[in-house]
């Protein structure tokens, strides 16, 4: 996880080289070659299409171009004919953006409408074909924007991996602090833990979004077309991953219960839960190790196999409603974990003991 300024700096200084490239080669285009003197939305648009955050680049870039479209032949055909004033640009502010909304209702476009309409009212003087001119700056602009991602891509893996691991290693402490709290009746050992689960849910967002990010350059970068099945074997594990943590923050929340309330758990079933601290902990691991290497989807499964077979029911036999409830989440979680290692659900389910 980021905790640093230097390593927030480090993480986007690709996006953030990509956007000045972007923005100077978008000003070069403009100028050098399409003959635009001042083409001020080339480069604003290269800027916003790749923004400094990585995810859903080709459709801002698209946003952009239609909303600055729709700003500027808003701002140009009106404002030639009403003046410039208070009025007139409140009501091509709301004329533009209330179009945007007609034709799409994302929020780059409606923005991006209402800040050309201001610009044109305000800034640069409309017509004499100024705005078809400003058009194709913002076309220029998001091209450059493509052009300079498919350039000078992130490798479209490496973020939806070091996501994934970064959860699964939290998970690892959470299944790990339950298990100490169980042992010790330590009520505040597994409430710090349920806290660390519930926060997780902004690194599966976070995630998800890298993911999307990873496939839009895996199609515009030639370099990282061969990273495709790379890519879809992430994306077939996110929700498994999901499902661990929403497994794993309920097996907390019982285990706190179970603390609070005095009741008594088998110590073999706390085994278990620290057991399966360990085996997703060696899944994290299997996830950061590169396609060939080690340790392998085979070497995971068999590792989280083993903990099933810890996990009989027999522990619950004469145990009240909690302890069935952790075992439960214990068991969904390994058939979860084991999905994240190729295994189907229906393979992943047949290896929990009867």
């Amino acid at each position: 996880m980021i905790t640093t300024p230097l390593a927030r700096w480090r993480s986007s200084a690709i996006p953030m080289l990509e956007c000045a490239l972007a923005a100077g080669a978008a000003w070069f285009v403009a100028t050098d070659i399409v003959g635009h003197e001042r083409p001020f939305f080339a480069p604003i648009a290269a800027v916003v299409a790749l923004g400094v955050g990585i995810n859903g680049r080709l459709r801002r870039a698209a946003e952009l171009v239609a909303g600055v479209t729709v700003g500027v032949g808003v701002g140009d055909l009106l404002i030639a004919r009403i003046g410039s004033g208070p009025w007139q640009i409140a009501l091509v502010v709301v004329l533009a953006m209330s179009l945007a909304v007609l034709l799409d209702g994302g929020p780059v476009i409606t923005a991006q409408a209402g800040s050309s309409a201001v610009l044109v009212a305000t800034l640069m003087p409309p017509g004499g074909g100024a705005g078809t001119g400003r058009m194709l700056d913002a076309a220029v602009g998001g091209l450059m924007g493509v052009a300079a991602m498919a350039l000078i891509p992130v490798h479209p893996v490496s973020r939806p991996q070091r996501d994934a691991a970064g959860i699964l290693s939290a998970t690892s402490e959470v299944l790990a602090r339950c298990a100490d709290g169980l042992h010790e009746q330590n009520a505040k050992c597994i409430s710090e833990a349920l806290a660390t689960a519930r926060g997780l849910q902004s690194q599966i967002d976070k995630l998800r979004s890298d993911l999307i990010s990873g496939r839009e350059i895996s199609r515009v970068s030639p370099m990282y077309w061969r990273q495709r099945d790379r890519l879809r074997q992430f994306e077939s594990i996110a929700d498994p991953i999901d499902n661990v943590v929403r497994n794993v923050r309920v097996l907390a929340r019982r285990s706190l219960s179970v603390v609070r309330n005095d009741e008594v758990l088998d110590p073999r079933l706390i085994h278990v839960v620290e057991e399966l601290g360990k085996a997703t902990d060696f899944v994290r691991l299997m996830v950061l190790a590169p396609p060939d290497g080690e340790p392998t989807q085979a070497d995971a499964a068999r590792e989280l196999r083993r903990v099933a077979n810890l996990a009989k029911l027999e522990l619950v036999e004469v145990s009240g409603l909690s302890a069935h409830v952790v075992l439960a989440q214990v068991r969904s979680t390994i058939v979860d974990l084991l999905q994240v290692a190729g295994l189907s659900r229906i393979s992943a389910l047949a290896t929990l003991p009867q």
